[in-house]
């Protein structure tokens, strides 16, 4: 029986590139052994086409074909090397934990095998296994440790082990495989790409738990949210209900004092008019009798007595001047309705305009309030040129930015300590500290941009690193998704949004971007620590995901219906 210390060493076929057993190895005509992806990938990379062992070089570059005799050298390798590498792993924990493998030949009462037999794919107890101890052909095939399912190893098409595997199709392959249909694909040993995928799915574990813990962290501040909106919701109850019980009773009591008023008014009035009256009535009786005397005197026709009857008939009774009484009371009455009009339309309107804001608060969905209270605190922002990177167009007005050619300063040095030189992006000229502020960008079209606040000391010479504590909060979206600035690779909203709202709570510690069109929360940052003024922060991005020359635009706020 053939064995893995036996007849070939491991040594003999590594790689001396990658320092791997050989895949799809190639010779080179100073006749040194290479994988043929990686002595391609080095003469791709050189300047010229030499031995990367002797340095021998070649005028013409070599047309590489694979070395079947080594290659099957490295399967057989590979073969006797399975237990050793342990590739066959979930088998042997199989054996471990106690799950016996049964014998395939025994026909009546299965006994538990003592082998398996790679070139007869079969496992044997020790009854059926004894003539591979006892035949000449048998004696060289190989015995391993008991295993299950061989035949699910092997190529049904070339009977031969799946011992590769294609990066590019994600498929198992044999030698046979590899170099017939898969020639030109990115091949590497099943061990590697079994550690490799492992290293992957490791890093993929890690960013499952940053999720479930983000999303922990957002069912708790979700739960204290409810937990003080219920609060709130009882305190506005409450406060609300009583000043409007108060308003209604201020109401009673100015409806009172009108109607008391107006009583008042209308008593006096009534008195005085009496009283008028009486005086008139009084007046137009004397006035009557002086007219009798007069029409009588006037009928005299003795001149003599007429004369001296005169002096005494022409003094007239003593009346009232009546310019001195006011007859305009149902002015003063229309004076008072058109000033009570006026007060209650005013009420109606702030009535109106309440019971509106309730029932938009009712009908419309959470985020729309909430956008609605955040648009209160807009602020104008304008871009710093001297913050922007050499490769960036600002408008004169300082409220666009997009990418272009800019101002050419890269053949001349750099002196501003200011500008970024690594990021596309700029900053706003005024920063904010301990208050809440809102600011609106429109995006257009753009199939990549990058938006948020940085604190001062931002770095701008170099790349900034993506990760928590590099004193930017940002959120980049990346032709029809988005995800943060510190977490690469990690959708947080699918879809594309053209005005974003920025709204930043420098005392609470949270900045939240919304899509204005739809009053949608795209992302949140919560818990946040600021210890530095925050800047506005723009990156149009380049033209890696198609035409993206349209610019970031500050516009004034679109208040949300």
């Amino acid at each position: 029986m053939a064995s893995s210390s036996s007849m070939l060493s491991r040594e003999q076929f590594l790689c001396p590139i990658c320092l791997d057993v050989f895949t799809r190895p190639v010779s080179t005509p100073c006749g040194h052994n290479f994988c043929m992806a990686c002595l391609t990938s080095y003469w791709d990379n050189a300047p010229e086409c030499q031995c990367p062992i002797c340095k021998e070089t070649f005028r013409r570059r070599p047309d590489l074909k694979v070395n079947t005799f080594i290659s099957e050298l490295v399967s057989q390798l590979t073969a006797l090397d399975l237990t050793d590498r342990h590739i066959w792993s979930a088998d042997l924990e199989q054996v471990n934990s106690g799950l016996a493998v049964m014998c395939d030949v025994c026909a009546d009462t299965q006994k538990e095998a003592v082998k398996s037999c790679l070139e007869c794919l079969t496992s044997y107890c020790d009854v059926h296994l004894e003539p591979h101890h006892r035949a000449s052909g048998l004696k060289r095939h190989t015995l391993l440790e008991p295993m299950s399912s061989l035949e699910d190893k092997v190529c049904k098409e070339h009977d031969k082990f799946l011992v590769l595997f294609c990066r590019d199709d994600s498929v198992l392959l044999c030698e046979a495989c590899a170099t017939s249909r898969h020639l030109r694909h990115d091949i590497v040993p099943m061990q590697r790409a079994y550690e490799e995928m492992k290293d992957v799915l490791g890093y993929d574990e890690d960013k499952v738990e940053l999720m479930i813990e983000e999303r922990r962290q957002k069912v708790e501040i979700m739960k204290q949210s409810m937990k003080q909106s219920k609060a709130e919701a009882k305190e506005v109850m409450e406060n609300g209900a009583q000043d409007l019980t108060a308003l209604v009773v201020e109401i009673q009591k100015s409806q009172a004092a009108l109607v008391r008023a107006i009583e008042q008014k209308q008593r006096t009035a009534e008195e005085h008019a009496d009283g008028f009256i009486s005086d008139m009535e009084g007046e137009v009786k004397e006035l009557q009798v002086t007219g009798a005397k007069m029409r009588e005197l006037k009928q005299t026709k003795d001149q003599f007595r007429f004369l001296q009857s005169y002096k005494n008939a022409s003094l007239l009774p003593q009346t009232a001047d009546l310019s001195a009484y006011n007859f305009n009371t149902h002015l003063e009455m229309q004076h008072i309705h058109r000033s009570v009009e006026k007060s209650l339309s005013h009420l109606r309107v702030l009535l109106h305009k309440m019971n509106t804001d309730i029932k938009q608060f009712s009908d419309n969905p959470s985020n729309t309030s909430m956008l609605r209270y955040m648009q209160q605190f807009e602020v104008n922002v304008v871009l710093d040129p001297e913050t922007a990177h050499p490769l960036l167009i600002l408008s004169d007005d300082g409220k666009q930015v997009r990418y272009g050619m800019g101002s050419g300063l890269w053949g001349k040095p750099i002196l501003n300590p200011k500008m970024f030189t690594e990021h596309l992006a700029v900053l706003g000229r005024r920063g904010f500290m301990s208050r809440k502020f809102y600011f609106e960008v429109y995006m257009g079209q753009k199939t990549e941009w990058c938006l948020g606040v940085a604190q001062a000391s931002v770095q701008r010479r170099r790349g900034i690193c993506r990760s928590p504590g590099c004193g930017l909060w940002a959120i980049w979206f990346l032709e029809d998704k988005f995800e943060t600035f510190i977490s690469p690779d990690v959708t947080v909203y699918v879809g594309k949004v053209k005005r974003v709202g920025v709204f930043v709570d420098y005392d609470g510690g949270q900045i939240s971007f919304y899509d204005v069109q739809t009053a949608t929360l795209i992302w949140s940052f919560t818990e946040c620590v600021f210890t530095e003024e925050l800047y506005p922060y723009f990156n149009p991005c380049d033209n890696e995901y198609g035409a993206n020359l349209d610019p970031m635009i500050i516009v004034p706020v679109s208040p949300v219906q």
